[in-house]
C-alpha cells in the first residue's frame, strides 16, 4: 500500500495537488486528523484494491504540536507498505495575492493583525513539517498544467504515458456532433459501403466493411496523417494539463467508415502508450 500525506502552507496548493492526484488514482481523503491515519491505514490494507494508493491531506495547523503526526509517520515508515510526506509552498507575496483573487479568510487571521502576519505565523509553524517532507514543492512560479506534470512524475504510473486517457469515438453526422468532442474529423469523402448491398447491414468492426474502407488509398493516406498529428499533439495537450481528450470520427450514419477509422486510430493510439478507449455512439441507430 502507498500512503502519501499532502501537507504544507495555506494558499500553497495543497487541494489542486490532490485532485491531480485523484485524477492518476490515488483516493483521496481531506482533513484526516493524526489520529485517525493509522486506523484508516488499517482499513486500507485490509480492503480492495481501491485502497493500493491513498493519500491524505493533512491540516496540521489544528493540532496542539506535531509530536502525533511525527509519530504516525515514523509507524508508517516502519510498516511493509510505502509512507511518504508532500510539503507544498509559495513565496508570501503569491500566498497574499491568492488570497486576495479568492476573498478567503487565512486560517490564523482570527489571531494575527494582518494577512501578512498570519502567512509568516503559519511560515514559521510549519518549519518543522516541511523539514520531515520527503518531497517539497514551491507553486510560485508553478502554473496548474505545470502541477500536474509533477504530480504525474513523481507518483504516476509508469506505464501509463502522460496519465491522459484518449477516448476515441465514432458517430453519425445526421445525428448530431458529440458535445463532448475536443477533436472532430469528418470522413464523409471516403467510399461509401452503405452503397454496397452486402455491406449495408454490416457495420465498420466486421472485416469486410474495413477491408473495403481501407482498401482505397485515400483511407490509408488519410489515417497516416492523421496518426501524425495526434502523435505531434498528443504529448502537448498532456503537458497542457488535459487529463481525457475525445476524439470524435464522424460519417454520415456512424456505422461503417467513422467506425472503421475509429477502431483502427484506437489501435494506433494504444500502441503509443496512452490510456485509451472507444466507443461508437450511433452504431446501433437504424439507418
Amino acid at each position: 500500500m502507498d500512503i502519501l500525506i499532502i501537507s504544507g502552507l495555506s494558499g500553497g496548493g495543497k487541494s489542486k495537488a490532490a485532485s491531480f492526484l485523484e485524477d492518476i488514482g490515488f483516493y483521496v481523503v481531506d482533513n484526516m486528523p493524526a489520529a485517525m491515519i493509522l486506523k484508516f491505514a488499517e482499513f486500507c490494507a485490509a480492503g480492495s484494491s481501491r485502497y493500493d494508493r491513498v493519500a491524505l491531506v493533512y491540516d496540521v495547523r489544528t493540532a496542539s504540536s506535531f509530536d502525533e503526526l511525527f509519530e504516525v509517520l515514523n509507524t508508517l515508515k516502519a510498516s511493509d507498505g510505502v509512507c511518504r510526506m508532500l510539503f507544498l509552498e509559495a513565496s508570501p507575496e503569491v500566498i497574499i495575492q491568492r488570497y486576495k483573487e479568492t476573498r478567503r479568510r487565512h486560517p490564523l487571521s482570527d489571531s494575527t493583525a494582518s494577512l501578512e502576519e498570519a502567512v509568516e505565523k503559519e511560515r514559521e509553524m510549519m518549519a518543522p513539517v516541511r523539514e520531515r517532507a520527503d518531497f517539497v514543492i514551491n507553486t510560485s512560479r508553478t502554473s496548474t498544467a505545470q502541477l500536474r506534470s509533477e504530480m504525474l512524475r513523481l507518483f504516476g504510473d509508469t506505464e501509463e504515458k502522460s496519465g491522459m486517457t484518449v477516448n476515441v469515438m465514432s458517430f453519425g453526422f445526421k445525428y448530431g456532433l458529440p458535445l463532448e468532442a475536443d477533436l472532430v474529423f469528418d470522413v464523409r469523402f471516403m467510399p461509401n459501403p452503405f452503397y454496397i448491398e452486402e455491406l449495408r447491414h454490416q457495420t465498420g468492426l466486421d472485416r469486410a466493411v474495413a477491408d473495403y474502407v481501407f482498401g482505397y488509398q485515400q483511407t490509408k493516406d488519410f489515417l497516416k496523417k492523421l496518426e501524425d498529428l495526434l502523435a505531434f499533439s498528443l504529448p502537448l495537450y498532456a503537458e497542457e494539463g488535459k487529463t481525457s481528450l475525445t476524439v470524435a470520427i464522424g460519417c454520415t450514419g456512424g456505422h461503417h467508415r467513422s467506425v472503421a477509422v475509429t477502431h483502427a486510430l484506437t489501435e494506433q493510439i494504444r500502441a503509443q502508450g496512452y490510456s485509451v478507449t472507444e466507443n461508437h455512439r450511433d452504431i446501433n441507430r437504424n439507418s
